[in-house]
């Protein structure tokens, strides 16, 4: 028996980086998923490999009607929900003077009111099922801001105030909600934050200067923390916002 036997998975942000990885482990320890994100085209092509274990659903996060209709749409298929993910995120960066209203407005739409959206219609799922795991995706800038990076530090900071308080509204129904917390993960997502510390030789200086393990993470070294949360392994963690960086915050 494997670990995600029987588990109806709704994963929105699953298709490249960490969300690919955490998908294609979460199938792997034998979860089905209702994978959904913004690309049909990438979307499609990523959940072939998976077979009838995955199946693609469009969304634009910020807009309600459609993380309503998509909630909908992916509980028809998976026959009810054991499980939301959440991997959606944007970053922008640029001092604050400069920084415009506009992407500031942005970047807490996609990194925070899409999360509790997506939450808001879950929820009742999740209830009807009789228990359940949310995990969220915040980052280490929510613990341990930037320079350049006010909005989304901030946005992400949000995202685990709002997981600890989900933990503890949703407790009595026994529906966990915990806050992912990656530092440093080689993918393009973060290549804004890059580029305005001065390029990859700056990162990999700064890397190799504050991360113990003197290098950046991978997406394969997130996604197993998703198989542990959705599964009855992590039945007594909630409230959690789980740091995942080579020993950078301590």
């Amino acid at each position: 028996m494997k670990r995600l036997d029987g588990k109806r998975i709704l994963f929105i942000g699953g298709i490249t980086n960490i969300g690919a990885a955490a998908v294609h482990a979460i199938v792997e320890a034998g979860g089905r998923v209702a994978v959904a994100d913004i690309d049909a085209t990438v979307g499609i092509r990523s959940v072939l490999p998976h077979g009838d274990a995955a199946r693609f659903f469009p969304v634009d996060v910020i807009s309600e009607d459609s993380v309503a209709a998509l909630v909908e749409a992916a509980v028809a298929w998976l026959g009810g929900l054991d499980g939301l993910c959440q991997n959606a995120g944007y970053l922008r960066a640029g001092p604050v003077e400069d920084f415009p209203v506009e992407t500031w407005d942005m970047v807490y739409a996609v990194n925070v009111r899409a999360q509790f959206l997506a939450v808001k219609y879950a929820v009742p799922h999740l209830k009807a099922a009789g228990k359940g795991s949310i995990v969220n995706m915040s980052s280490l800038a929510g613990k341990w801001g930037g320079p350049g990076r006010a909005a989304y530090s901030s946005a992400k900071a949000a995202v685990i105030g709002m997981g600890h308080s989900l933990a503890r509204e949703l407790a009595p129904f026994d529906i966990r909600v915990n806050t992912l917390c990656p530092g440093w993960i080689d993918t393009p997502f973060n290549r804004p934050a890059i580029d305005y510390i001065g390029g990859d030789e700056a990162v990999d200086s700064m890397v190799a200067a504050t991360v113990p393990m003197g290098r950046q993470g991978t997406p394969d070294e997130i996604a197993p923390m998703y198989v542990y949360l959705l599964s009855d392994e992590s039945s007594y963690v909630t409230a959690q916002s789980l740091i995942i960086d080579g020993g950078s915050y301590s």
